[in-house]
This record gives structure tokens, sequence and C-alpha cells, in this order.
């Protein structure tokens, strides 16, 4: 069983959860962002620690900066030292979908709970996609 995990690239934090297991997915601490090469090392540390196989990465899909943004995450991944697999999962409505998950059971503060939901979910999509095309 290939280990899995999942970031959210946010501009202020990084969401990340993993799968453990079949499609037991859990949310992990997000990884705070003060510049690029901190946050690619703190990515790689995470990753290794949990000697992580495939790597799924939240694309946004749509939306007047697609391209913008998808160059800006490619050239994050491209800063990782990660030699497993790397995959893009559209992340389009995850941040949203994460939200209305969180709702009532917390103030909506700022400590990168709702980033990893998202990489949560992100992750869960791409889990989905395993199944469909293994029948």
């Amino acid at each position: 069983m290939k280990k899995i995990a999942a970031i959210d690239i946010g501009l202020k934090r990084i969401g990340a959860a993993l799968c453990l297991g079949e499609s037991l997915v859990v949310p992990q601490e997000a990884i705070l962002r003060k510049n690029r090469d901190q946050a690619a090392r703190d990515v790689d540390t995470f990753l290794t620690t949990w000697n992580i196989d495939c790597l799924v990465v939240g694309l946004p899909k749509g939306g007047s900066s697609e391209a913008e943004m998808k160059r800006r995450i490619e050239h994050f991944v491209g800063l990782l030292r990660f030699s497993g697999e790397v995959v893009y999962q559209d992340e389009y409505g995850t941040s949203l979908e994460a939200k209305e998950m969180m709702q009532g059971t917390m103030r909506q503060k700022r400590d990168g709970r709702i980033d990893s939901i998202a990489a949560k979910v992100i992750l869960e999509r791409y889990l989905e996609t395993l199944k469909g095309s293994h029948g």
C-alpha cells in the first residue's frame, strides 16, 4: 500500500493531509509559509517523516488566475527534494467545502485548519478517481 499525502498550497499556509490505510484521510498541521525555501523545506520534512510515496497537489482549475496559479504551484513543487510520484488534482471549491465542514465547530480562525481540511478534500477526491479507474 503506497503512502499518499496531499498539500493545498496557499500564499500564507500550506494545508496538508495524509492517507493512512485504504481510505482514511487525516488532516495534518498546516505549514506556515514565511518564504518559499522555508516552506519547501518544511514540506520535504513532512514528506520524509511520513515516508510518502505519492504527493497529491491541489491545482485550481478554472477562474481568471488559473495559469498564474498553476505556474506558481509547479514552481513550488519544483523546489521540493521529493523524489516520489507527484500528481495534480483539481482543487476547485475545496476551500469552500472545507469552510462548510468547519461551520459550527469553531470560529474560523486562521490557524491553517481550513487549509488542511481543503488538503483532505483534495486527497479524498484523488482517491475517488483511483477507485473509478480500477473499476
